[in-house]
Formats: C-alpha cells, sequence, structure tokens
C-alpha cells in the first residue's frame, strides 16, 4: 500500500522456515527487543502494558505494551490499522494462539510473518536481504541490529541501531543467552 501512494518500487520478499533452521541467537534477540517475558506470561504481559500505558500518559511513548503473540494475531488477522474493536477482537485470539499453538510455533509463525522493511517479510528474508545470509547463520550482533529495526522497520535500518542494538544485547546477556 505505501508503495503505491508514494510511487516506489515494491517487490515482495518472503520464504517460510522452520524455527529450526532461525539462529538461537536471533529467535533470542528477536524476544529481548519485542516480549522479554514471552516465556512468563500466558499471551498478554500485563506489567509491561501497564509500563506503556504510564509512558503514553507521560507523553514519552518509549515502547508499547504488545506481546509477540499479540502482534502475530494482529499481524494475522487485523493488519496495521488501530481500533478499539480490533483490539477486542485480538484480546479474545490472544489466549486461544497461546493455548492452541504453544510458545515455540508462536514464535516460529511470528518470525516468519513480522515485516523487516518494506516488501520484506519473515527471518530468512530479512537475513537474506540485510546480511547475505541466511537465518541459521545469523550472528549475535547481526541478529540484535536486526532486532532493534522491528518497532519500525519501514524507517529503521539496522546498521543505524547501534544504542538500542546495545541494550538488546545487555538483555539477552542478562537472562544467560
Amino acid at each position: 500500500m505505501q508503495a503505491w501512494i508514494h510511487h516506489t518500487p515494491y517487490h515482495e520478499r518472503y520464504k517460510f522456515i522452520p524455527l529450526s533452521q532461525i539462529s538461537l541467537d536471533f529467535q533470542h534477540a528477536v524476544i529481548a527487543a519485542e516480549d522479554a517475558r514471552f516465556y512468563q506470561h500466558h499471551g498478554f504481559d500485563w506489567q509491561a502494558m501497564k509500563i506503556a500505558a504510564e509512558d503514553d500518559i507521560e507523553g514519552g511513548r518509549i515502547r508499547g505494551g504488545s506481546t509477540l503473540t499479540q502482534q502475530l494475531v494482529k499481524n494475522m488477522f487485523f493488519g496495521t490499522g488501530r481500533s478499539i474493536l480490533r483490539k477486542g477482537a485480538e484480546s479474545t485470539l490472544v489466549p486461544v494462539a497461546e493455548l492452541v499453538l504453544g510458545k515455540r510455533r508462536i514464535l516460529e509463525l511470528y518470525l516468519n510473518v513480522v515485516e523487516w522493511g518494506l516488501g520484506i517479510y519473515g527471518a530468512e528474508s530479512a537475513c537474506h536481504y540485510y546480511y547475505r545470509t541466511s537465518a541459521r547463520n545469523i550472528d549475535r550482533q547481526e541478529s540484535a541490529q536486526l532486532a532493534a529495526i522491528l518497532p519500525l522497520p519501514l524507517k529503521r535500518r539496522p546498521d543505524h541501531m547501534s544504542h538500542y542494538t546495545g541494550v538488546i544485547l545487555e538483555r539477552m546477556r542478562q537472562v544467560g543467552w
């Protein structure tokens, strides 16, 4: 849609791969960047939502409070629009996704459907596009750089994210990854 509006060329890159073909560093970097308590919650991270709401109130929106499961449900069923109706529908599907899919499948699907740049979908395509390597062979630094662009993949580039990359690497270290 954005390519059409801005009259820019659009070439979709997408290749689904199993989680076993995505490096653990890449998996861990995305979790550290997007949903630090992924393995502790059941679809909703109430603590992260509280912090995000407080940041909104203070006018300093630093990060959202959505979990990987919430983002997956949104990406697969609802697109990028914002509405209270969408949030309501999303909130009914998140617990179902957690129950039916489980954490490994949620992570696998998320890493394969998330957008990493204009027309770049999924971990494998992102690794090839930015680093000319596979998701299996991406290193720790590159993994953190790619994870750093996820909040705004159409505006950010991995090589310009050194501060946030460092934050992600530190989060990974603190968890023992």
